[in-house]
Order: structure tokens, then sequence, then C-alpha cells
């Protein structure tokens, strides 16, 4: 848990006195990740940096897990928070294993230990150990320098992350791809996470909770759906964008927003058995599965009313179909990409789940603002 209270910096310049964080008062949960925003010169940076106290602030505190960090020595608690930077900053002349050992070796762990972590953090990101713990950075992609640099701030354990812009480097198709490796990883780890960026869509991906600054104020701090849904005045609803809503959509899963088990129908079943379903539930179609449960086709009213024979003579096959622990983005972009204002939704194993339509998408987004 990170909790900052009334934590003030004021910077003395020729002109006069600057203050570039102004009595912010914020905590960030235990295992979550929370992602500061704003304009340049917002005072983001400033406040991140007084969690390590790279930046010393004028007044006030800061507490990690309910220690008074502004009382320890600055040396021994940048130590115990893992730091990442958009400029990497890995060692040029020591290698990957190397570089991740640095402070655990720097804090007299046994080395068997510290090379054994290597090798496990290397595998959570999804790079062969065997293969990279003894090359060196220049022998490294930039994608794979930047997972370098954030399991080297994992190294030691520590309960604090800071991220200062830690993906902006990457080109948008690996920063993808990193993210996700990332997002994965903290669902196993749960650290402590306090995140710097200047990109709206990744901080509405990567946070739990997002702080969003301006001229060395917090103006609003909240979840990402409740941010983009309640926006607390023009600064934050013209920052966030006009597309808010649209953004909303990677927030919320299929299976939110889903009609969950609906009436389906067999291949044995009769014509006249599906057609009595979908009248009986106001339906248009009607989703044919497999002896296992799984999505194999569908059965439309127009189709199959005053017809004879069997469900499996007669189906079509389905354009396509969402999973539902997929977000809403994913869902809209297949049935724009098929046509289609339904999909039939299934889990990882094929098993029909539900259905979601392109209304039922726009009543649970139109939900929150109703409630307002």
């Amino acid at each position: 848990m990170i909790r900052l209270d009334e934590l003030t910096k004021v910077f003395g310049t020729p002109a006069g006195d600057i203050t570039a964080a102004d009595r912010i008062d914020m905590e960030v949960p235990e295992g979550e990740i929370c992602v500061l925003l704003g304009p340049s010169g917002c005072g983001k940076t400033t406040t991140m940096k007084m969690v390590n106290r790279l930046v010393e602030p004028t007044s006030g505190r800061i507490f990690i897990d309910g220690t008074d960090v502004t009382k320890t020595d600055p040396i021994t608690l940048r130590r115990r928070i893992g730091y990442v930077i958009q400029q990497i900053g890995l060692f040029p002349n020591k290698t990957v294993e190397e570089n991740i050992c640095a402070v655990p070796d720097l804090l007299g762990w046994d080395r068997k230990k510290s090379r054994s972590r290597a090798a496990e953090l290397l595998e959570l990101v999804a790079l062969d150990p065997a293969v990279f713990l003894k090359r060196f950075p220049k022998e490294l992609s930039g994608g794979q320098q930047q997972r370098v640099g954030v399991i080297r701030a994992l190294a030691a354990d520590p309960p604090v992350m800071l991220m200062d812009e830690p993906f902006g480097a990457i080109d948008p198709i690996n920063r993808e791809v990193i993210q996700d490796e990332f997002l994965r990883m903290q669902s196993e780890i749960k650290k402590t996470i306090m995140f710097v960026s200047h990109d709206i869509d990744e901080a509405v991906k990567m946070a739990d909770r997002i702080a969003i600054f301006d001229s060395g104020k917090l103006i609003q701090y909240d979840t990402p759906d409740d941010l983009l849904a309640h926006p607390k005045n023009n600064f934050i609803a013209d920052f966030v964008g006009g597309d808010r809503t649209l953004k909303r959509l990677r927030l919320i899963t299929v299976e939110e927003a889903m009609m969950k088990d609906p009436p389906r129908v067999t291949a044995d079943d009769s014509l006249s058995d599906a057609v009595a379903k979908m009248e009986e539930h106001g339906h248009q179609s009607i989703i044919m599965v497999g002896p296992r449960g799984r999505a194999r086709g569908a059965i439309r009213l127009s189709d199959a009313r005053g017809q004879k024979g069997r469900v499996g003579e007669h189906y079509s096959k389905l354009p396509t179909t969402v999973r539902i622990n997929e977000d809403l983005r994913n869902a809209v972009s297949a049935m724009f990409s098929a046509d289609e204002t339904w999909l039939a939704c299934v889990d990882d194993d094929g098993n029909y789940k539900g259905y979601i339509t392109q209304r039922g998408i726009t009543h649970i987004l139109g939900a929150t603002y109703r409630d307002q």
C-alpha cells in the first residue's frame, strides 16, 4: 500500500517559487496499479519520484505499508522499491543475468538464490533463461530489453514498484504484447505499482485506479470506468477524450454484457421444436449445440417457420463467435467484421454460454450514465 498525506513539493527558481505538487492526498491499495496522468508539467512525475525520494518533498508524508518513508534512509529505501524507466537503463557491460541480479547482489543475497531468481523472472516474461541469461543488452531487441528492465525491478521482490513511462519507447505492436505480458505477470505477483503515463488508452488498459493531475493538483482519482463515465469537470472530460464511452468497451467483458444461458437446440431436435422455443422467448434465431454443448450453428425463425425436418438438416454455420473473457471492444469489432448485430458467446472450449447484441452493449454502456 502507498499513501500520500498532504504531499507538497515547491521548487525555488530565479523567477519565483513553483509548486510542482500541491497537497496531494491519495492511497494506492496493496496489489493494485495506479496510473498517474496529466499534461506536461502537471506534477505526476514529481509526485511519483517523491515516493522513492529521488525528489525530496517540501512537506507532507509518504507511507509504504504503514511505514513513514520520509524518515527512512533514501538509499535503503530505493533498494526496497522497484524502479522502471522509459530508457530502460540496463548496464551494457553486464549480462542479462548480472543486470537482473544487481540489487540482490547489493543486498547481499546468496549467489545461488539470486541467479535462480533471475531465471524464474525471465520465464515469467516468456524469455528462455537458457537463451537469454548470458546475453548482453546489445544482443536483445528493444522489446526484450524492456522486459528485462521490468523484471530487474522485481528481482529483490520489492513490495512497491514505480514505473516512469516504461513502455513509451516501444513500437505499438510490441507495446501491446509487453503490456499484456506485464498484466499477466501482475495477476500472479500482485505488486503495488505507481505508474506514470501520458497515454489515456494505456492507463485505461493497465490501471486499477487513475489519478489525473493539473498544475500540481490532483483533480480526480478514480477507477478507469468511473473516471470515463463520471468525469469530475470539463478539464477531465476533455483530457480523457470525446470517445470516452468507446474507451469503456475495454473495461467490460463479454460475460458481463451477454444474455446468459439462453435456449438452445441440438441437431436432432425438430424444426417445430426450434420454432416453439424461439417464439416462447421472443428470439429471431437460436443456437444449435453439439453433444458436449459447443456452439455449432444457428437456425433463424424466418427460415424454420412452416418447415419440416430436423435442425441438423437446416442450420447455418456461425460467421464467428466471441469468447466470454474478451472485452467488448473485441466483440464490437467482431460484429462489424461479420456484419452481424449479435454473436454467440463461448468459453475457451467453445461451449455455448450466451449471446451478445449491439443493443445490449449500448444498454450496458448507457446504464452508467443514466445512474448519474
